[in-house]
């Protein structure tokens, strides 16, 4: 990579901004070193802000020390790391309390617990996690409520209240529903859930588009129009599936356009539904321009969680919306393509026809 591209990499780099306003909570997630004097700093250090030219960044100090570079002396980088580590044990304590308690404790309880104020309690454990303690318990009593509802002997009441839920309507008034499905619906593995869909050749081979009445639930690519089917039918089991209608062209047309000529935003609803985290970086994703990728790695440190890139790969993986969602965007550390759920060609083609696009 020669100079100027470098340099302009470094400045679409969120954490170069982040050094340039000497972020606090970016500290422990990154370091960055400066070639003319053969150091590397945590991003909140008081020396001199270094220029673009000179800078690189790392993910962890080791790597910065395995490239040549020594700790600064004045920011103790090289301490960040045992930093992270107790601050991961404080929140991996936080979220044990959380599962272990059918009614889980509140954020002042946790605070204490750790021996931290609300606030700066709250603040760490979102910037570990992604969450915030409360999401995280939402999430936990979703998962409890769904092992409830497989129960055959169990009614969706007693579900419910088997959940952690104190009220029934304290369940129907939370945003955290499954799979966008009521609980009944959900118990009959979604039998009451209506979508329509329809297939079509598109520049990647085929095309299958489905939507619930509320937005599109599913793009799939393939090359093989009946095992795009069966995939949506392994999606939703027990949904009514039908074939769509010339009002459905529409939407399917749609679709074709957004692949051919991509824009930065996709003009219909969306009805797709997954964890938290995984909601979070499906969010990240749509705010990545066509013509420019990410890494794991970097992808991980923009939802606040420099450790989580493998959880970052697993939330890419799980995308239910080709394209829209751009997962495709997103690259090894070196820059090589990796895998692709819908195969790694498709991934090179889409990459290429957005850079060209970019270009001209």
């Amino acid at each position: 990579m020669n100079k100027h591209a470098r340099i302009d990499k470094l400045l679409d780099d969120p954490r170069w901004q982040a050094v340039l306003d000497r972020k606090t909570d970016a500290d422990g997630t990154f370091v960055y070193a400066i070639s003319t004097t053969g150091i590397y700093c945590r991003p909140t250090c008081p020396s001199r802000r270094p220029k673009p030219e000179h800078t690189q960044i790392f993910d962890h100090p080791r790597q910065a020390e395995t490239a040549g570079y020594r700790p600064c002396l004045r920011c103790l980088p090289q301490r960040q790391e045992t930093l992270q580590q107790q601050q991961n044990r404080i929140v991996e304590e936080a979220c044990r309390l959380i599962r272990d308690n059918e009614t889980a404790p509140d954020l002042s309880s946790l605070a204490a617990h750790a021996g931290f104020s609300t606030s700066h309690f709250h603040k760490l454990f979102k910037q570990v996690t992604g969450i915030t303690p409360k999401n995280y318990a939402q999430s936990l009593r979703m998962q409890r409520l769904e092992q409830e509802l497989k129960n055959n002997k169990t009614s969706v009441t007693e579900a419910i209240y088997n959940s952690g839920y104190n009220e029934s309507s304290n369940f129907y008034a939370s945003k955290n529903r499954l799979s966008g499905m009521t609980a009944s619906a959900y118990k009959k593995g979604g039998a009451d859930i209506m979508l329509q869909y329809a297939i079509a050749p598109c520049s990647l081979g085929k095309i299958l588009v489905a939507a619930t009445s509320k937005g599109i639930s599913s793009i799939l690519l393939g090359d093989n129009a009946d095992d795009l089917l069966d995939d949506l039918k392994k999606r939703f089991p027990k949904a009514e599936i039908s074939q769509g209608g010339s009002d459905f062209e529409t939407t399917l047309k749609t679709c074709l356009e957004f692949i051919d000529q991509p824009q930065p935003q996709f003009s219909l609803p969306l009805d797709i539904h997954g964890t938290v985290f995984q909601q979070k970086i499906w969010q990240i994703l749509r705010q990545i321009p066509p013509g420019q990728t990410v890494s794991y790695a970097e992808l991980a440190s923009l939802a606040g969680m420099p450790k989580a890139a493998r959880a970052v790969a697993g939330a890419c993986a799980a995308n239910p919306v080709a394209v829209v969602v751009p997962c495709h965007r997103v690259v090894r550390n070196d820059g090589g393509l990796s895998g692709y759920r819908w195969g790694v060609e498709r991934k090179r083609t889409l990459l290429s026809k957005e850079k060209s696009k970019a270009q001209g």
